[in-house]
């Protein structure tokens, strides 16, 4: 096989490599560099899928490269992730509070996530309707909602956001409704384009647009806010379309 048909693999597999540096960041908890890999994944991943159709040699193994690929960066990083975040809030809890988790593994929901993940995307894999748009929310979504939880509660400054965070009642409720949500029947837009009128795609200029004035204002704390966004305005998009 010539080398210019493996290109988009090579690129797949620098996604992996980028997944299990954060991994290893993760567990040391290194949330910052953690994320920094985790983000060189995600950008990785939507490149190899762009080179591949450009060269025109998408195919089978590529497909399932990416799955696995994904599955550490986006499934395996943020399970850890929310894992580290529920030990690191009963290590500050009450004595009787860390006893009683330490029977229970509360900690061991984070990874919940992973599992929710791999799902996913072992769905999305023989699931032929997800061509022009998702059901259900994308791994690499769930996974940048998770990375910055923590990166949020050392920069945001904001009380009760941190607070939030602080909450392992919070934290396990996200992590089963990022779970349910990820293989939820909820049709999501997607961000590529087949032309680029606004009549067509005013969803995505919205959504694109206000995620940069959310990035520059808000810094971290703009990211799951992105992604509930994303939720809200594919929601709406399903809702018009269904009353045309």
């Amino acid at each position: 096989m010539r080398l210019g048909k493996q290109i988009p693999n090579y690129i797949t597999l620098g996604n992996l490599f980028a997944g299990t540096v954060a991994a290893i960041f993760a567990v040391e908890g290194n949330f910052k560099t953690a994320a920094i890999f985790v983000l060189i994944g995600i950008i990785l991943d939507f490149f190899d899928g762009f080179i591949a159709r450009l060269l025109g040699v998408s195919g089978e193994l590529g497909k399932q490269l990416d799955s696995l690929a994904d599955m550490v960066t986006s499934g395996v990083v943020p399970g850890i992730i929310m894992f580290k975040l529920i030990q690191s809030n009963l290590n500050v809890g009450s004595n009787l509070e860390l006893k009683t988790a330490q029977i229970l593994d509360v900690p061991l929901i984070g990874l919940i996530l992973t599992l929710a993940a791999c799902y996913r995307l072992a769905s999305f894999n023989l699931d032929t309707r997800q061509s022009d748009s998702f059901i259900g929310l994308p791994t690499p979504a769930m996974c940048l909602f998770v990375v910055s939880l923590p990166l949020i509660r050392m920069h945001s400054g904001i009380e009760f956001v941190n607070d939030l965070i602080s909450n392992n009642y919070f934290l396990i409720a996200v992590t089963w409704i990022l779970s349910f949500l990820m293989n939820a029947e909820m049709h999501l837009f997607s961000l590529k384009f087949k032309e680029y009128s606004f009549k067509n795609n005013y969803i995505k200029y919205i959504f694109l647009i206000a995620s940069v004035l959310l990035i520059f204002t808000l810094n971290f704390l703009a990211v799951p806010l992105i992604i509930i966004l994303y939720i809200i305005l594919s929601v709406f998009k399903k809702k018009i379309l269904l009353n045309n």
